[in-house]
């Protein structure tokens, strides 16, 4: 359960661009911002949430479909 509440504020981190990738010829890296990262977390987080709430605001659009069952 921890972990999964660990991976979870990572991604919301990640999303909201707190955690950044840095790649060079030698290695892969990843860089934390710590004075961004409370409020990456929750920018990820309405990042999210919008996006959810876009979607079921798009599916209400959706009419003029007739679900009838002919036997």
């Amino acid at each position: 359960m921890i972990k999964f509440i660990l991976s979870v504020i990572i991604i919301l981190a990640l999303i909201g661009g707190a955690i950044q990738f840095v790649s060079t010829a030698e290695s892969w890296a990843l860089v934390v911002n710590k004075e961004a990262a409370l409020s990456s977390i929750q920018n990820g987080a309405m990042a999210v949430y919008e996006f959810f709430m876009g979607l079921i605001a798009d599916a209400d659009q959706i009419k003029g479909v007739d679900l009838v069952v002919d036997k």
